[in-house]
């Protein structure tokens, strides 16, 4: 393999119903940055059968340069076969130094199965990225349960790629006056290739912790018994987070967990109860625009990252928030 023949940073759109998913616009905004620092072109792939060049369109106003479009009536639903077979034949003839695919069920399973058909690495559950001047792209990955960050990199294979989380990148605002190319790729699918049919589709709703605007987070000081916190995140109209130790004791699902080994958030205002601070949680708040920590222990780490901090038994303060934010409602509404 001559790796010079390999350039730019492909990003895989991903799309239900003809609907692109954010997390797809997080990976273009991030990667519209490591392009320009490589100076290597930004390329969007999307497959699909509805409003493709549309989301083609949106994809170079958000950053990409070329937008290459595999639009067929076989491609409406995620098949893995199909799917794979007609990236794989995207990524033959362009060619991408650097492919990133969001950490959805559908990114996992189809760049799993990339890495292996093009005997590529693959740096799974990326929590940030960064790429050299030559194009070698740096992948950072939580390790043993979030207490270490490693930095891998793949240098003898292309191309190179990645999964990465939602919530961790921002999306570009779109920019109605950018210009770029649309590619349509020409797909030669048949029913007769494909083993699996799609008979019904079950959508589970599950509460999405990334997107909140405010967040209660719980930790271990607080216990396994989440009444007072659910009481407070009511009356501030906010969503429920955790920490690791309370998703293991099936105190909530896996969605509500905050860190690196479950969800990073953004929210404007995080109010963080009974944890200590270990980096692989800290990893998951950072970005939020206002901290406020409780915690009994004043050297916790938590209050590094705090932009306000009660040092206290959150126990014990958790009665008194709820008294004043009631107190707070009644005198609004009067």
């Amino acid at each position: 393999m001559n790796l010079k023949d390999w350039k730019g940073i492909a990003v895989m759109i991903e799309q239900d119903e003809g609907i692109a998913q954010s997390i797809s616009w997080e990976l273009l905004g991030k990667s519209r940055d490591l392009a320009d620092k490589c100076n290597e072109d930004l390329i969007a792939i999307i497959l699909g059968n509805k409003n493709t060049k549309e989301i083609g369109e949106e994809a170079i106003q958000r950053g990409a340069d070329i937008s290459v479009v595999a639009d067929h009536e076989l491609l409406g639903h995620y098949k893995y076969e199909t799917y794979t077979k007609v990236t794989m034949e995207i990524i033959n003839e362009y060619k991408p130094s650097n492919l990133i695919f969001g950490a959805s069920p559908n990114g996992r399973d189809l760049a799993g199965r990339l890495a292996v058909r093009a005997k590529a690495g693959l740096t799974a559950d990326v929590v940030d990225l960064d790429i050299t001047k030559d194009g070698l792209m740096l992948g950072s990955v939580p390790g043993f349960g979030g207490s270490i960050v490693a930095v891998i990199k793949c240098e003898t294979s292309r191309p190179q790629m990645a999964t990465v989380r939602p919530g961790i990148f921002t999306a570009k605002e779109i920019d109605t006056k950018r210009k770029g190319k649309i590619k349509n790729f020409k797909v030669k699918l048949d029913q007769s290739e494909i083993s699996t049919h799609l008979i019904k589709k079950v959508v589970i709703e599950t509460e999405d912790i990334s997107k909140a605007k405010r967040l209660v987070t719980a930790g271990r000081g607080v216990g396994n018994d989440l009444t007072q916190v659910k009481e407070i995140a009511e009356l501030l109209d906010a969503s429920i987070g955790v920490t690791r130790p309370l998703c293991d004791d099936g105190v909530l699902p896996r969605y509500h967990q905050v860190g690196s080994t479950g969800v990073t958030i953004k929210p404007k205002f995080s109010l963080v109860l009974g944890i200590s601070g270990a980096m692989h949680f800290t990893s998951g708040i950072k970005d939020s625009d206002v901290i406020i920590a409780v915690n009994n222990d004043d050297k916790a780490i938590i209050f590094d990252y705090a932009d306000y901090g009660v040092v206290g038994d959150v126990n014990e303060i958790m009665p008194k928030l709820i008294e004043k934010l009631k107190a707070k409602l009644l005198q609004e509404a009067k």
